[in-house]
């Protein structure tokens, strides 16, 4: 059986954060992202004949993906 604790913050239980303690998250870093689409839907594209065949939305998010570090400090 698996046991979530829960404290209180400001009169309300919240779930403990997952985060590592003692380590600064806003030091540089390299970050892994995860993104799961609603309803699972392969807006990025589908793997077919075991090869990653992407999308047009998957092109498009690329791009703006590169685009950040033109426009935000240390990413």
């Amino acid at each position: 059986m698996v046991r979530i604790f829960m404290r209180k913050y400001k009169n309300k239980y919240r779930i403990e954060s997952t985060r590592l303690k003692g380590y600064n998250y806003g030091n540089a870093g390299l970050y892994f992202i995860a993104i799961c689409t609603k309803n699972r839907e392969h807006y990025f594209g589908e793997i077919i004949d075991d090869k990653m065949q992407i999308s047009n939305i998957d092109i498009l998010s690329d791009v703006f993906w590169h685009e950040i570090k033109k426009h935000l400090k240390n990413i």
